[in-house]
């Protein structure tokens, strides 16, 4: 008797030594919370670079010849629709707002500037006289700004709206508070949207309330354990504050999935009338291989976002492999564990009628106590399911079914060629913050270049009369170009740096502001010092999302590239097909771009933004299809593993390969419909936050997985399966050693011999 895959074996003994197992999880589960607990101090909402761009490069030079990075002012506004700036009553709330900024201890509060401490200082007050402008210096950088801002927003909240007075605060150190508040509160509205219908659908799934549960636990430990592994990688890095949404909601999408295979597996060989010990068993030899494979494929897919040098990818790159890797390991430890205790309890609590629609159910047997196994209503005596007759039909018309799927997904695809990266900033935000009412109206009376004014780094010897000469030439083409309006300049010490502070009128995140940046760096300055001996750098918080975006452009191909190729490595092992790999990767194109297209139709041309409750914005969220790419690459592999492995397995039976389609799709496509409305409940739960680069992270994956468990799985890939018959299951000679790592039930357990149909170097001609 040849021995069974890992999975078997791993299941097998956690199963023996339930207790145990179940003892040690709880152990792992208590340390991670506390560690969670004591390092969430890693997630931050600013974002930095992990490499040296320009910008980045002009931050270094002025913290360290300037004494340090400069310190981080924020912008409180303060408006009337009646009084101006000479009235006594402004000025008297004016100078009672300072006051109280002023008595905050000087650990956070450095400086408080108004324009009554110096009425010449007109940029302070705006054209009409009914808005002025408090500078608020903060003793701190901005990247520790946060920490000290805290009572400065409760100042400036409480004075708002009194006595007909606008008063808000906007800038660095507010828009990370303002983005904590925010994230919070998203994740608890997607929570509450999306973990009620994923019990639902469990309870409709399973038809018993222990069963449905089950998969919610075992989420709950994955979630816990890779908050707190994720918190110990960002002692190494600045992570993301936004990790901890993608853990969240990953770990809820996957580990509810990769317990449904599983669980439903385990329930079917019951009802085979294989003993509990032995239904463990083969759930483990078969769909727990398949979430293995498909787990690791995901794991591969995310590796692509440690690659990208910018904090947000890693950030929620490591977040996510944690989350899944750490659901792998539950679904093939500590569910065997659970199943074990449980045994038949697992189906307590049952409801009576509802919840076996969905789930295939082959044969009728006994439980092993003898009471009889309930066969599923969908599928009576004589009568085929709704799912086998829909595969019958694909396959009597496999070539009109597969161009059907494909002209679909091609026209939700289109838009996406029409897609406009870039960042959405606060004007992303929710119109009743704080920081975006300060930005509109800095925009509308002042410029909304306060909050990230632009940084002209010289790096040489300034009292070199070329470099001297350049900075009076630079001075002459920036009031020349009108776009910007210098604020300052400062010199260190040394004498070898100069730092010239500019504000631009457009908002810092808006396309304006990116063309005048980019004329700066390719124009201007070329022109100011170009013959001189000196260094000069732009940066600024325009600068940085202008050389982030430049990075994301050219690290994409290489990311999509590196995904490609591991993918199909990993679905060579899993499947021993060349063609099936390919096809595999094919389909998940189709499914991403197929996302794409949707984000550019509801966020960009705003069709059905207000319907969903969306907000329409110029363009996508710059690091958006990236993330997406490389997490739909991944997930989409689980529907692809779990179909071609029932395909796979009844091939390795029958060597039929119409009939194998069918079965693979006829005892797969409810539990991954299942599946899939599972997933899109909790991606729609993410989309239903007030941040707009949630809302279109979430809608995009809530589409994209739609499409591939529907459209996808259940009509294009089965479609292509079957037009090409038995060639789809050719391998190489070549590749014969990818053999004893197969993904199927039999695969290997079969001899080589007998798992490629003719595997040899030329695909094996005929058809099925």
């Amino acid at each position: 008797m040849t021995r069974g895959p890992f999975t078997e074996r791993l299941a097998r003994a956690c199963a023996r030594r339930a207790w145990l197992t179940v003892a040690l999880w709880l152990a792992g589960l208590a340390v991670a919370g506390v560690l969670f607990a004591l390092l969430s101090g890693a997630f931050r909402a600013e974002d930095d670079f992990l490499n040296v761009p320009e910008a980045k490069r002009a931050e270094q030079l002025i913290e360290q010849r300037m004494g340090g990075e400069q310190p981080d002012t924020e912008v409180v506004v303060v408006s009337s629709p009646t009084l101006t700036v000479e009235d006594p009553a402004f000025e008297e709330r004016v100078e009672s707002l300072a006051g109280e900024l002023r008595a905050l201890p000087r650990d956070d509060v450095a400086e408080v500037t108004t324009w009554y401490d110096d009425r010449s200082a007109d940029y302070l007050v705006s054209e009409d006289e009914h808005t002025t402008i408090l500078l608020v210096e903060l003793a701190a950088t901005p990247s520790g700004a946060e920490s000290h801002f805290g009572d400065v927003f409760d100042i400036v909240g409480g004075a708002d709206g009194d006595d007909g007075f606008t008063v808000v605060v906007t800038g660095a150190a507010a828009w990370e508070h303002e983005a904590h508040g925010l994230a919070e509160s998203d994740l608890q509205r997607g929570e509450a949207f999306g973990i009620p219908i994923a019990l639902v659908i469990l309870l409709v799934v399973f038809g018993a309330v222990v069963a449905a549960f089950v998969p919610l636990v075992l989420a709950g430990f994955a979630i816990v354990v890779a908050l707190a592994l994720t918190a110990l990688v960002g002692q190494t890095f600045q992570l993301s504050l936004f990790a901890v949404n993608i853990i969240i909601t990953m770990g809820l999408a996957v580990g509810i999935d990769y317990s449904l295979f599983i669980v439903s597996r385990y329930r079917e060989e019951r009802r085979k009338g294989l003993e509990k010990t032995e239904a463990i068993g083969a759930a483990a030899a078969t769909a727990s291989r398949a979430v293995f494979f498909s787990g690791m494929i995901v794991v591969l897919s995310l590796l692509g976002m440690l690659i990208v040098p910018y904090s947000i990818f890693p950030s929620l790159g490591a977040g996510a492999i944690a989350v899944v890797l750490a659901a792998v390991a539950a679904a093939l430890t500590l569910l065997p564990a659970i199943l074990g205790l449980l045994g038949d309890r697992v189906n307590a609590l049952r409801l009576p009628w509802l919840g076996r629609r969905l789930v295939e159910v082959p044969t009728a047997g006994h439980d092993n106590d003898g009471a009889e196994s309930e066969q599923s209503p969908a599928t009576p005596a004589g009568r085929e399911s709704w799912w086998g007759r829909a595969a019958r039909t694909i396959m009597r018309r496999p070539t009109i079914s597969l161009l059907l799927g494909v002209a679909v997904l091609a026209a939700v695809t289109v838009p996406m060629f029409f897609m406009d990266r870039g960042a959405a900033g606060v004007g992303g935000l929710p119109d009743r913050l704080s920081v975006k009412r300060g930005l509109v109206l800095l925009q509308k009376d002042f410029s909304a270049g306060w909050t990230s004014p632009v940084l002209v780094v010289v790096d040489g010897p300034l009292l070199n009369p070329a470099v001297l000469a350049g900075l009076g030439t630079f001075q002459q083409e920036i009031a020349a170009d009108g776009r910007f309006t210098p604020v300052g300049l400062d010199t260190a010490k040394s004498g070898d740096l100069a730092v010239v502070r500019l504000i631009q009128d457009p908002a810092p995140t808006s396309s304006e502001a990116f063309a005048a940046v980019a004329d700066l760096r390719d124009e201007i300055i070329p022109a100011a010092f170009g013959d001189t001996p000196a260094e000069v750098y732009v940066g600024g918080g325009t600068a940085m999302y202008a050389d982030a975006f430049v990075m994301i452009d050219l690290y994409q191909p290489i990311v999509i590239g590196v995904v490609l190729f591991l993918s199909l490595l990993l679905l060579l092992v899993a499947f021993r097909s060349l063609l099936v790999s390919l096809l595999a990767i094919a389909m998940n194109l189709l499914s991403v771009g197929a996302s794409y297209g949707a984000l550019v139709i509801v966020f960009q041309y705003g069709i059905g933004a207000d319907l969903l409750g969306f907000q329409k914005v110029e363009r996508i969220e710059a690091w958006v299809p990236l993330l997406m790419f490389c997490v739909l690459f991944g997930l989409s592999m689980d529907y692809q593993v779990f179909l071609l492995s029932r395909i796979r397995e009844r091939w390795d039976e029958t060597h039929d390969s119409r009939e194998s389609v069918i079965f693979g799709v006829r005892t797969t496509a409810g539990i991954i419909t299942g599946a899939a409305l599972i997933m899109v409940a909790v991606f729609a739960g993410l989309a239903t936050g007030e941040l707009v680069m949630f809302q279109q992270l979430g809608f995009g994956l809530a589409v994209a997985v739609l499409l591939d468990a529907t459209v996808v799985r259940t009509v294009v890939a089965p479609a292509a399966i079957g037009l090409i018959g038995p060639r789809v299951w050719w391998l190489p000679r070549w590749l014969e050693w990818l053999l004893q790592a197969s993904v199927g039930e039999s695969g290997g357990r079969q001899d080589a011999d007998t798992a490629s149909p003719e595997p040899d170097d030329t695909p094996p001609s005929g058809s099925d």
